[in-house]
């Protein structure tokens, strides 16, 4: 089944993206949660001229994003969390935390954009921070045990 999504869906694809995806996905979920709409070929034509009409306010965004990007060079992240005897994290370290740390920074970021591994152990990591569907940031952040 042929989609047009109508917002980002996380490891799908972003806004006015085609896609194919299974039928029940499509039907039980994406069509009726209005994240997208059937792609046939009257909404593809809508669509392009959409994408014409719309094209300097979607370089605006991409300029933007880049230039948010611009503000992460140089940003290192340390998080400081209780530890256990060995090293290892009580729960784990994931985007929840870095958003914290970024926001604390004065970087506002959805943690919805960030991509990490369940962190358990003490030591250095990278996040990828997605701001854009061309533009992504790699942030390295350090696991510390947390003063008592």
């Amino acid at each position: 089944m042929e989609l047009i999504l109508k917002e980002d869906v996380i490891n799908l694809g972003y806004k006015d993206d085609i896609v194919k995806v299974k039928d029940g996905y499509g039907r039980n979920y994406l069509i009726p949660t209005g994240k997208a709409v059937i792609a046939s070929e009257s909404a593809k034509k809508v669509l392009a001229e959409n994408l014409k009409q719309r094209a300097h306010k979607l370089a605006k965004i991409k300029a933007d994003a880049e230039a948010l990007a611009a503000k992460f060079e140089g940003v290192s992240l340390t998080i400081a969390t209780k530890v256990s005897a060995t090293g290892v994290v009580y729960g784990s370290v994931g985007a929840i935390q870095i958003a914290e740390e970024l926001a604390k920074l004065g970087l506002e970021i959805d943690r919805k954009t960030i991509t990490v591994a369940a962190v358990k152990e003490i030591g250095s990591y990278e996040a990828t921070v997605r701001l854009h569907k061309e533009v992504a940031v790699k942030v390295p952040f350090t696991v510390v045990a947390e003063a008592e």
